[in-house]
């Protein structure tokens, strides 16, 4: 009896257990039933309520690369973490299964499928796969209000790209400030230059309009350009330091006009003026006075003189000759043609006699060979002497006619007529510039050169008020040019020349014991280094290019 009452008593008890498992097993089944019934598909309900909270909490507009990325970011696993989420953002007094307001269920549609006034069952339990396929139909429905979201927003795309087009024009007007500031940077650039080369030319017109024949000889220490030793050029006559003088200081003088200053003679740069040309010297041994000087003073820039060298063979000597010396590099020559008169020295007829006459209707027969230079310098006076034109007595030519008697004043201007005349018709204005170098003044005192004229005590410049005549040639050479159609540029050295006394070699024009008689001294020309450094000086500074005054 006990055994069956223990057997009945376990079975009660394990009947008891298996009812208790078995209520328990369908209350949990009701209530999940219940939950999922009563509880529209929380992944949509929740995927709702971030998005809205999104839309809420985000101050941009939201379009559809974030709906759709958000969407594709979300499945079915994340719905507890969503329903989590969701759950944390509803207000404190809500409950977890709580659903939101009507207004948001009607604003949305999402209430075909649950009864939320009865919170009792109205249809069977969606399954899980309905669930899904409500939650891909929410999810199209927020692609299409992500769109119309999107098509709303297209305005503020169109302003984007209004800013787009309008950054650009901001851009071009930021590059066209730079450029004007550049523009303004240029024209003030510009202005500082067109200044400066306008102070440039009105300093060049200066120089133009300056008196260079006014003024004083200054001492300085940084002459001579050359010395006899430099320069193997210089001839017996002209070689004073060679000949015996001791005394240096007539070497150290320098021009100087009182209304400005000429520039300082540079070899360089008259070489690179006279490259591939000829510059020639036309006239009476004062020219070759000066040629003598050019040459010396452009030696000073060849670093090889043997790239020096004589074309015509000959030393040079006080005899008349034609002479030529070219400057390899710089493929110029430096050329002096013997014309005493300019004027062609002849021969004719008077009475019985064969006279020496001079033509002075007719140019020197060598001026074939001045006709191809680029620059040329005559000069003309130092001859034009009675003694020198035998008193004008049936010497001077025209035609078949010798004027049994003619003044030289006379016989003078027909002759630089006669010159004028072939340079207006055979020089080529084109190539060629002309000059024309007035007289040079003689210090004979005591006598003239062949009657015990000399100039031996002078060592030092007159002063600039000593006594001054200027000689009647050369304001007939100033008027013939004036009325010449080709332009001719006068180097008035007469007055300059003036001063200078102590310049000439006086009593060292030989070497001690020469042939020529120490009587007889040379006031006339000058010692080399000297005064016609100084010619040669005013005439670099003519031929130094100049700007036109169109800014004046």
């Amino acid at each position: 009896m006990e055994r069956q009452r223990s057997f009945s008593l376990k079975s009660t008890r394990f009947l008891a257990f298996s009812l208790t498992i078995s209520s328990s097993l369908i209350f949990l089944t009701l209530f999940s039933i219940w939950v999922i019934k009563s509880t529209p598909s929380i992944h949509q309900e929740t995927h709702f309520h971030l998005n809205q909270l999104a839309l809420n909490l985000s101050p941009k507009p939201i379009t559809l690369e974030t709906l759709t990325g958000f969407s594709k970011n979300s499945s079915s696993k994340n719905v507890k973490d969503l329903f989590l989420i969701d759950a944390l953002n509803k207000p404190e007094n809500s409950t977890l299964f709580s659903p939101p307001p009507d207004e948001a269920y009607k604003a949305d549609d999402l209430d075909d499928n649950s009864d939320s006034t009865t919170g009792q069952e109205s249809a069977p339990a969606p399954s899980l796969e309905e669930v899904e396929v409500h939650s891909n139909e929410r999810i199209e429905e927020k692609k299409i209000e992500a769109a119309s979201t999107q098509k709303i927003e297209l305005p503020n795309d169109e302003q984007i790209t209004k800013k787009k087009i309008e950054a650009p024009s901001v851009e071009k007007i930021e590059v066209t400030s730079n450029e004007q500031i550049k523009k303004k940077k240029s024209g003030a650039a510009s202005a500082k230059k067109i200044e400066v080369t306008r102070d440039k030319r009105i300093e060049e017109k200066r120089l133009r309009n300056c008196d260079i024949t006014k003024g004083r000889w200054v001492y300085d220490e940084s002459y001579p350009l050359y010395t006899n030793a430099s320069c193997p050029l210089i001839d017996e006559g002209f070689d004073c330091m060679s000949n015996g003088r001791l005394d240096k200081d007539y070497m150290k003088w320098k021009w100087q006009p009182q209304d400005c200053d000429i520039p300082r003679f540079n070899a360089t740069k008259m070489l690179d003026l006279i490259r591939g040309k000829r510059l020639i010297f036309v006239g009476d041994s004062l020219n070759r006075n000066q040629w003598e000087s050019m040459l010396c003073m452009l030696m000073g820039a060849i670093r090889d003189p043997k790239k020096v060298y004589e074309t015509h063979g000959r030393r040079i000597t006080k005899e008349k000759g034609d002479y030529s010396f070219k400057f390899v590099d710089y493929k110029c020559t430096v050329e002096y043609y013997a014309s005493h008169f300019l004027v062609h020295e002849s021969k004719a007829r008077v009475g019985k006699k064969r006279v020496q006459t001079l033509r002075i209707d007719s140019i020197d027969r060598g001026s074939s060979r001045w006709r191809g230079a680029d620059i040329l310098i005559f000069n003309t006076a130092h001859w034009w002497t009675h003694y020198k034109t035998k008193a004008g007595i049936n010497y001077y030519q025209e035609g078949n006619l010798v004027h049994p008697q003619l003044d030289v004043s006379a016989a003078f201007r027909r002759a630089l007529m006669t010159w004028a005349s072939w340079v207006d018709k055979r020089i080529n204005l084109k190539k060629t510039r002309v000059f024309f170098r007035n007289s040079a003044p003689s210090h004979f005192r005591g006598g003239q050169w062949n009657s015990g004229g000399h100039c031996r005590e002078a060592t030092q410049p007159l002063n600039a008020t000593s006594s001054f005549i200027y000689p009647d040639k050369n304001g007939m050479v100033e008027e013939i040019i004036k009325q010449m159609k080709t332009p001719v540029t006068l180097l008035n050295i007469t007055r300059l020349s003036d001063y200078r006394i102590d310049g000439h070699p006086s009593m060292y024009g030989t070497k001690p014991g020469s042939r020529y008689s120490a009587n007889i001294q040379d006031c006339s020309h000058w010692c080399l280094p000297g005064v016609p450094d100084t010619w040669n000086e005013l005439l670099y500074f003519h031929l130094l290019p100049k700007e036109e005054d169109n800014l004046l």
